[in-house]
């Protein structure tokens, strides 16, 4: 079937003008229209154009369209797999939708491609990883606090009927009043060992020094260093660049491709959030 990629072109505007005065039901129709045509229309507009599968995406994320969006943003991905936006858009809908381990490898794969490309969303997609992070850890937190549980009470469970079955077995009050003595102490030091470690867990540790970026005061994820050895979020840093294109320590002249990444100190902020997702927030 023929298409029409003026007409999907100005269609597309139409959405774009919609979108921004925040007519996003009258976006996502424009952008369907452009994507698909209509009944008048003998032809189809144009449906093999990627951007404008995320741009009904961003519209369809707006309406809570989440499962709608991870498809434009996949049909996007068949005509551009290197698409930094439909990763974005996938990694916010995956998101809402609680598919965590989803959203984060979309949005950490947002974030390759803004680096490579140097993309002015690089500060926002940054933040992106951090949430998709922080709201994983949260996900496999609240797993581990029920399993937690259901383990405490299990064993507790068993141990009340061991001591039911051993006062049962007694010949006298004094022996059962002894066993019953015994047990109870040995479920209360349980539900001690129990309380400590998750006092112990859900204890506030310290942010090391080492992790910060100095520009956003935030967790870096993606740190480089520069020519005088200092990390900074790689995000940050070239921010920082785009305004003054300087050292923030030295002030001496400093240009994008002379920083470097650095990988052990990535490395390890990455094992630091592994455990300590709260200290996204930080």
């Amino acid at each position: 079937m023929p298409r029409d990629p003026d007409r999907a072109g100005l269609l597309k505007n139409d959405g774009n003008k919609y979108f921004q005065s925040g007519d996003y039901v009258g976006a996502e129709s424009m952008y369907s229209k452009a994507l698909t045509g209509t009944l008048q229309y003998s032809i189809i507009a144009d449906d093999t154009n990627p951007a404008l599968y995320t741009n009904r995406a961003m519209a369809r994320l707006k309406l809570k369209l989440w499962d709608s969006a991870i498809a434009d943003c996949e049909a996007c991905l068949k005509l551009n797999d290197e698409s930094m936006k439909a990763h974005y858009y996938l990694a916010q809908a995956h998101s809402e939708l609680h598919d965590y381990e989803e959203a984060l490898s979309h949005a950490i794969k947002a974030h390759s491609l803004c680096v490579i490309t140097n993309d002015k969303s690089l500060t926002q997609v940054t933040t992106l990883v951090l949430n998709c992070k922080k709201a994983r850890w949260e996900e496999m937190e609240k797993k581990r606090i029920r399993e937690d549980q259901e383990l405490e009470k299990e064993v507790i469970s068993m141990m009340e009927q061991e001591k039911d079955d051993m006062i049962a077995t007694c010949d006298n009050e004094g022996d059962r009043k002894q066993v019953a003595q015994e047990w109870e102490h040995k479920i209360s030091i349980l539900k001690k060992t129990f309380d400590k470690a998750r006092s112990e867990f859900e204890r506030r540790r310290v942010v090391p020094d080492w992790a910060i970026d100095d520009i956003s005061f935030g967790i870096m994820v993606d740190p480089v260093m520069t020519k005088t050895g200092k990390s900074y979020e790689r995000a940050s840093i070239m921010e920082h660049l785009r305004r003054h294109p300087t050292d923030p320590l030295t002030r001496e002249p400093l240009l994008p491709n002379e920083l470097r990444p650095n990988l052990g100190l990535k490395q390890a902020c990455e094992e630091f959030l592994e455990g300590n997702g709260w200290a996204v927030d930080w």
